[in-house]
């Protein structure tokens, strides 16, 4: 009986215990079906706010690497320019000792001012020598003709025909040595004035090397000038940029040294430049140079630019470097990309250069 008992109390226990747990489950699976929810909610956003940034991180690299290849590769700009300038390479026209010397080094000269005097003895005594041949065939060419004429009046009884043509042709001998006499002169008073060595151009002596007592050589250059009224610059471009680049267009050059910036034309481009392919080995063979196929360097281009503005606290020096812009540097490239540029540059839309500080 007591088995039974503990049976049918277990039962009865057994069938109690599912209403007693649904009734204490329920409670608790409500809070924890919420949580689930949310924490859902809040990873699909967080999945997308990741793709998103991703996307927009993607989209920044691309536009910028856009704008930097359109500002390093297609844009009308270079770094390697250079001041250039014409220098005159004075040679005497007459040979002799250099007696006097009239200006120093790096010294600023005009047009036909003298630069040296070359000892003038020579040339002085040719002048007085070319004088006295003249007044010596004047004399002769004087004898002459009144000798021919004395003959031209005689009748043939007294002279005859050919000594008349003698004495004429005497008399035009003498008349072309006279000439002569005078060409003579007109070289030796142009001699001695060469002695006096004159500057072609205006600008500034450079390098200075010559002095009193060096002995001139004619066609010998012994002292240099810069023409200070040809200076230019030139810009080497590489070929990727000259699609944007037309003879007539604006350009700025920034030098190294300098704030203040240049301002010019372009002038003209250059068609043609040295091949390394084209030069033939000592067979007579073409010489090729090696290059690898996935590597192509852009050739550089010159292009010559007319100085039209130099700041007044600038000195020009030929061989200084320089940063040019052609146009306003941005080539061909669209709107939305120049008004990128002029954003993170700080270059207001459609400025052209150099129009900053212009009233």
């Amino acid at each position: 009986m007591k088995r039974e008992d503990e049976a049918g109390a277990d039962d009865r226990n057994r069938g109690q215990l599912p209403p007693d747990d649904a009734l204490s489950d329920e409670p608790q699976r409500g809070p924890r079906a919420g949580a689930k929810s949310v924490s859902g909610r809040r990873r699909y956003g967080g999945r997308l706010l990741r793709l998103a940034a991703t996307g927009l991180i993607l989209a920044f690299a691309a536009v910028a690497a856009y704008v930097v290849w359109q500002f390093y590769v297609t844009a009308p700009w270079t770094r390697d320019g250079r001041v250039r300038v014409q220098v005159v390479n004075l040679a005497p026209q007459v040979a002799g000792t250099v007696v006097e010397l009239r200006v120093t080094d790096n010294q600023e000269v005009k047009k036909g001012d003298v630069l040296y005097v070359i000892d003038p003895f020579d040339y002085q005594e040719a002048v007085v020598s070319a004088e006295a041949e003249i007044k010596n065939r004047e004399a002769d060419l004087s004898v002459k003709q009144a000798q021919s004429a004395r003959r031209a009046a005689l009748s043939t009884v007294s002279t005859s025909v050919e000594e008349k043509q003698q004495f004429a042709g005497t008399a035009k001998i003498a008349e072309a040595a006279l000439e002569t006499a005078r060409s003579q002169l007109s070289q030796a008073k142009k001699n001695l004035e060469r002695t006096q060595v004159r500057s072609t151009v205006n600008g500034r002596v450079t390098n200075l090397l010559l002095r009193v007592g060096d002995y001139a050589q004619t066609g010998t250059a012994n002292i240099r000038v810069i023409d200070t009224d040809s200076f230019w610059v030139d810009g080497y471009f590489e070929e990727t940029k000259m699609a944007h680049i037309r003879p007539g267009a604006p350009a700025e050059m920034a030098l190294m040294g300098y704030g203040a910036p240049l301002r010019g034309t372009v002038e003209s481009l250059t068609l043609g430049i040295s091949t390394a392919n084209a030069a033939t080995s000592t067979q007579g063979l073409p010489n090729v140079d090696p290059v690898y196929t996935w590597v192509r360097l852009a050739q550089r281009v010159p292009v010559r630019i007319r100085i039209d503005h130099v700041p007044p606290e600038v000195t020009l020096v030929a061989g200084m470097t320089a940063t040019v812009v052609v146009g306003d540097g941005r080539g061909g490239q669209p709107d939305w990309v120049a008004s990128l540029r002029g954003w993170l540059f700080g270059r207001a839309d459609g400025a052209q250069p150099g129009t900053e500080g212009k009233n």
